[in-house]
């Protein structure tokens, strides 16, 4: 990787619009978690925190399976704050101008789009076309030929904000909510589009298991393959 990075992984919810009675980090899709999902795809980077709450035992227990030297940080006010919340934890004590990644626990990235996610050395705010139920839209705008993100809204936008976004350690992190509206006041910025789902609700779900399909069995990350 070019630059020096930190991805926060923020899994500390409980998952209700789901209802599977798990936190997301926890849901299987084809035999595999969803935070080894994530795992098996940045196992290059060396600084990963995931931020837990909700049923964290089982969460470190399932990380730790997979990899010894992940730092662990807690959201203990997981019922009250959002993924914004989790990321203020997790950036504390970041190397000195490093790249941070914010990644939801909710989130399946392309393999390929995640390379390049690490690979980059701008900010960012991720965006994808429109996929899940309860979309958060991102509205854009040209700049000198770069198209950067203007607002986000709940009601109408070009892209989906996927729940991913680069940002430097150098800004001031505040915010007990989501991590987009933790980003507004540093807009604008521009955006990375990505082939991603996000899974909050039940078709979400289900929507996740045919894009596993689609994007991996169909390629050389196959299935059966670990990555």
């Amino acid at each position: 990787m070019p630059v020096s990075k930190t991805v926060i992984i923020s899994c500390a919810g409980m998952g209700s619009r789901l209802g599977m009675n798990m936190t997301k980090a926890l849901i299987k899709l084809h035999g595999k978690t969803l935070i080894e999902w994530q795992l098996d795809l940045l196992k290059d980077v060396e600084d990963v925190r995931i931020v837990v709450g909700y049923q964290y035992t089982q969460v470190i227990e399932t990380v730790l399976n997979k990899r010894k030297d992940v730092i662990f940080v807690f959201n203990h006010d997981f019922r009250n704050t959002g993924t914004a919340a989790s990321f203020v934890k997790g950036v504390k004590n970041t190397k000195e101008d490093n790249l941070i990644i914010s990644l939801d626990g909710d989130l399946l990235i392309h393999p390929e789009d995640l390379k390049n996610v690490l690979e980059s050395d701008y900010e960012f705010v991720g965006v994808c076309d429109k996929n899940s139920e309860e979309p958060v839209y991102v509205n854009t705008y040209l700049e000198n030929g770069i198209e950067k993100v203007g607002s986000f809204s709940k009601l109408n936008g070009q892209y989906e904000w996927t729940g991913l976004a680069q940002i430097s350690n150098k800004r001031t992190f505040n915010g007990t909510r989501h991590v987009y509206q933790m980003i507004e006041p540093f807009l604008p910025i521009r955006i990375l589009k990505l082939r991603s789902q996000e899974i909050d609700t039940y078709a979400d779900y289900e929507n996740a298991l045919r894009w596993i399909q689609k994007y991996y069995q169909s390629s050389e990350y196959n299935l059966n393959t670990k990555l």
